[in-house]
Parts: structure tokens; sequence; C-alpha cells
């Protein structure tokens, strides 16, 4: 007995050392700078790191170190958010600016170290100021750290990063959507991993062109960086598996057609097994009430080995833009593993229930500033957007982030009375109150919704009808969710409720709320600090889309935020 005791131990020691041994330190620099790049036959000036649109893709495994030193060596503030990386008590390398960290000024610098802990998977990095994140963006790739996946292993991992380029620098989209006192003009183009589409005037070497062997099954690391659109993705002839979202694993969902939302990522299988050939790969907005929109393709090329250089590629046949039947089949028939690696279960007792109203509406111009060009909305008012009639904007002055405000128990920066419910109860998704004026207008204000470490928060957001509404990805800091339901009209309590999935719904950080419509969320508020959680259609944030969550500390050190590193940057 004693000697298999011993074996046993031998083996925990052995099998833990070599879990430790193959954690490493992952580091990078990351030099922000302006960069020329030539597309449709014209040059342009564009923010990237070290000089790539997309930026450097980084690869870890679950378990590694991540150091990036980041040096701004461009003519803008900026700050990088690593987008659904946990960050598990190392908030203070989340990015947003002015949540966790004030911006990183030009010539300034600072690192970012954190752990890569309980997920793997397809992630991203992107600058979270102003609209920097249109080209400072890049993928953010968790290998198993076993390299077995539950599913066979293909025989390549290509990232695919849908985007769009603008005509102009990042400063003119800001400009442009400050006199609209909306969000930026329509984008010039949309992008595979930074290519334009051959449809476009002088782009024919300007394409993506992925080639693959018949008979190979490769995984697509998808993710969505464009600004303001949803996104369909297909391949002609081919059909995919999807086997992750935001870096959690699902069930297998076979499907014709990937559909992703703007800050969504996804793993995503796919078998070449048509005859030699072309087939184009094609990027397609989907977009609802929304007259003004980029109406181009991205349109890469997959070719087979053997394909004769002539061979003229299929198109795919492509939905209607404003397919929102297909989009929510997509949305919500993926489910999550059981048991995969890092599965989580749904937390059935919830501690606080929020009811969050998520919309468009108004900012009043005084008689101060009726002429200012930003007063061009309705009734001559400004362009916002609120939740629970609360639209979120950071004070003029401050002189530190919240979440040095809340390490440092300083009042003024921020208060703890972000609401739990709307302040009045209406019909949300009747368009008889898309422009009702006692309805439109919302306060702007600092607020955080005040959590106990460790409860479970269940959030079912309601979008509404205020100036006709839109689609809205939202983004949570710091944690994935669980997606328990998704529906149109107003949420029901006492039906809904009926449809939540508690055995395996899929985990997220970023859930699309469809116009007219609903998602329902829950979540353990187990990482203490100041987390950002927002609308990820950029024009929407500046507008005042977001809230924060203040999550206590927990009972002993180790489950408490960690003092500020030295070389945090100063507002």
């Amino acid at each position: 007995m004693k000697l298999l005791l011993a074996f046993w131990l031998a083996c925990a020691f052995s099998l833990l050392a070599s879990s430790l041994a193959s954690a490493v330190i992952v580091e990078h620099t990351f030099r922000i700078q302006n960069t020329t790049i030539k597309r449709f036959c014209k040059e342009q000036v564009i923010v990237t790191v070290n000089g790539l649109f997309p930026g450097p893709t980084i690869n870890v495994r679950e378990g590694d170190t991540v150091i990036v030193h980041v040096l701004n060596e461009g003519p803008y503030d900026i700050t990088l958010h690593w987008h659904g990386v946990f960050q598990r008590f190392s908030i203070w390398a989340d990015g947003p600016e002015y949540v966790t960290q004030c911006p990183i000024p030009p010539k300034g610098k600072y690192t970012h170290k954190f752990n890569v802990t309980q997920q793997e998977g397809t992630l991203w990095w992107h600058a979270h100021a102003t609209y920097l994140r249109a080209t400072v963006h890049g993928a953010f790739i968790i290998q198993p750290r076993s390299g077995q996946f539950p599913f066979p292993k293909p025989y390549k991992q290509v990232p695919i990063i849908l985007g769009d380029l603008y005509n102009s620098n990042v400063e003119d989209i800001t400009a442009e959507a400050q006199v609209s006192g909306g969000g930026p003009n329509a984008s010039y183009a949309f992008t595979i991993n930074g290519l334009t589409s051959d449809l476009l005037n002088c782009t024919e070497d300007e394409t993506f062109k992925m080639k693959v062997k018949q008979g190979r099954t490769y995984m697509l690391r998808m993710i969505n960086a464009a600004l303001n659109n949803d996104l369909f993705f297909k391949i002609a002839n081919h059909n995919f598996t999807v086997v992750a979202v935001d870096a959690s694993y699902t069930e297998r969902y076979d499907t014709d057609i990937i559909v992703i939302a703007p800050g969504q990522s996804a793993d995503v299988l796919f078998t070449a097994n048509q005859p030699n050939g072309s087939y184009y790969m094609v990027a397609s907005p989907y977009v609802v009430n929304l007259p003004d929109f980029d109406t181009n393709i991205a349109r890469g090329t997959v070719i087979y080995d053997n394909a004769l250089p002539s061979s003229e590629p299929l198109m795919p046949i492509l939905p209607p833009f404003n397919d929102t039947d297909t989009a929510f089949k997509f949305y919500t028939n993926v489910t999550s593993k059981v048991g995969a690696p890092h599965w989580v279960p749904v937390p059935l007792k919830v501690d606080e229930h929020m009811l969050i109203t998520i919309g468009f509406s108004l900012e009043l111009c005084d008689s101060k500033n009726a002429s200012n060009k930003t007063c061009a909305g309705e009734f001559g008012d400004r362009y916002s957007a609120s939740m629970n009639n609360e639209s979120f904007a950071i004070p003029a002055g401050i002189k530190m982030s919240m979440l040095e405000a809340f390490y440092n128990n300083v009042s003024g920066v921020y208060t703890t009375d972000f609401p739990d419910k709307p302040t009045l109860n209406f019909d949300f998704t009747n368009l008889d109150n898309a422009y009702n004026k006692s309805l439109l207008y919302a306060p702007k204000s600092t607020k955080a919704k005040k959590l106990n470490f460790n409860s479970t928060v269940e959030i079912v957001f309601q979008n509404t009808a205020f100036l006709e509404g839109q689609n809205h990805p939202m983004h949570l800091h710091g944690y994935d969710f669980h997606v328990l339901a998704q529906g149109f009209g107003n949420f029901n309590n006492d039906t809904d409720r009926a449809k939540f999935n508690l055995v395996n719904p899929q985990l997220r950080n970023t859930v699309g709320v469809p116009l007219g419509g609903w998602a329902v969320i829950r979540f353990q508020a187990d990482n203490p600090g100041v987390w950002l959680m927002h609308c990820h259609m950029e024009d929407h944030v500046p507008w005042g889309l977001a809230m924060t969550f203040e999550v206590g500390n927990g009972p002993t050190p180790s489950t408490s935020v960690p003092p500020p590193p030295t070389d945090l940057p100063k507002c």
C-alpha cells in the first residue's frame, strides 16, 4: 500500500513538474507607429503595431505568462486591450482608457504582464482609445497546453481577421464622428487579413489567398475586427464545423455560413473536399435599420494545390444584407461542449438580477452650442446612447482611472448607483416610442454597479426602439458569461424563462442583442476590480453605450486587486 501511494505521489509530482515546466514567458515589444500602406493604388497613413496591418499574432499555450512592452511612437494617446483574456488578478493589464488605466501618451510606454489560464482558443487584442482599433489589432491564439483538441487535430490553423478599411486616418474618422454627432462614415472596404477585394478598382493584387491541399481539414481562427458591422462569411461550395466561439469549446455545429459580430471570434473547421480549383471566400455585411452602410464585400480566394492558374474562382451565394433569420439561427444554435477543457457549468443560484435597456438616446444642445455641428441629431440635439437611461462618460479633467480610484478608495471619480432596472417601464420595442421625447433623453454619468466578490449576476439585455434602434454586440471585460436565451420583442419574465438553457449554453465574452429583441446572460463575479461592459459597435461607445461593474475584493490578498505597476501611465 505504501509503495502504491509512493508511486501515485511520484506520478502526481511528475505531472505537476511537467505542467509547470511547460508554461513559458511569451514576450513581445509593440511599437505603435504611423505607417504608410498602399491600397487602391494610392498611399495612406495608418496607425499600426510594428508596421503591420493587421498587427502581430500572439501565440501562447494555456498557462503561459505574457509580457508586452508597448512603446507609443505614434502621434496619439493609446491603450491596448486583450479582448476576452480573463486577466484574473491582473486587471491593470486590461487596457480600456480611463477605466483601468490612463492612456499611454506619445513617447510614453507601458508593460502589460498577465497569465493566460483556464481558457484556450481564439481571442484578439486591439486598441481601446478613440477609433484606433480600426488598424491597431491582431490575433491572440491560445493553444491547449496538452497539444490536444477535443476534436481531430486540423492539418493547419489559419487566422482569418475580418475588418474594414477607411479612406482616411484615425483622427479624421474621429472628427467625422464628432461632426456628424454619430459614428464614422461607412468604411471604404471590408478586409480579410488586411487585404481588400479584387472587385474594387486597383486591388487585383490586394486580396488574401489561401492555398489548400485536397482532403485536408483546416481550422480557421476567425475574428471580427470591423468597427461597426456584423459579418456573414462563406466559402463557395464548402461547409464549416464550428468547434469554439470566444475561446470556449462548443458542440460541433455544421453550417454553410458563419455569422460573427464585432468583437466575437470563432474556431471553424473546413475540409478541402471539392474538385481542384479556386473558390472565393467572402465576408459581407449583416445590417439592419442602417440606410448608409458599406455595401462592398471582402473577397479572398481558396486555391487548391493543383488548380490551374487560369481557373476562375467560384462565387458563393450570399444572403441578403438584412437576413436576420440566418443570423439569429447561427447565434442561437451554438451550444457549449460539456466536459471540454475549461467548461464551466451554469451557476444556478443568482444573487443579482438586472434588466438593462440598451439603445440610442439624445443629449440636449442648449442655446450656447445649438449651432455646433455635433447638434445634428433629431430635434436639433446631439445623438447619444444609454443603458437604463444612463449615458456613460468619463468626467472632464479626470486625474486617475476608475480602477485607481477603486484601489486607493478615492471618491468623486465615479459612483456605484448604476440602476438594476430602467427608471421607467414602457413598451421597449414598440416603434411608436421611437421618437418619444419624454423617453429619449439620458443624462451623462460615470456609474458602476457594485458587486460582492463571488456573487452571481443575471442580466437581461433589452434592446429598445429608440430612434428605430440597431443590433448591439455587448462585450464584458474580465469574464466569460453563459448566454441562457435570446429572443425578440419585450422579455417576458413569466414565459421567457422557460426558454433558458441551463445545461449547455454557449460561453461568450460578446453577445449580439438583436434589434427589437433581448438576450440573457449569467456570470460569477470572481475577479475583483472595475470592469467595463459596452457595445462593440465602435461608434456607440463614445455616444455612451457602456457601464462598469465594481467587483469587490475577495477575502485574501491573493483574491484582491494587486498594487498597480510602477509604470502605469498617468492622466
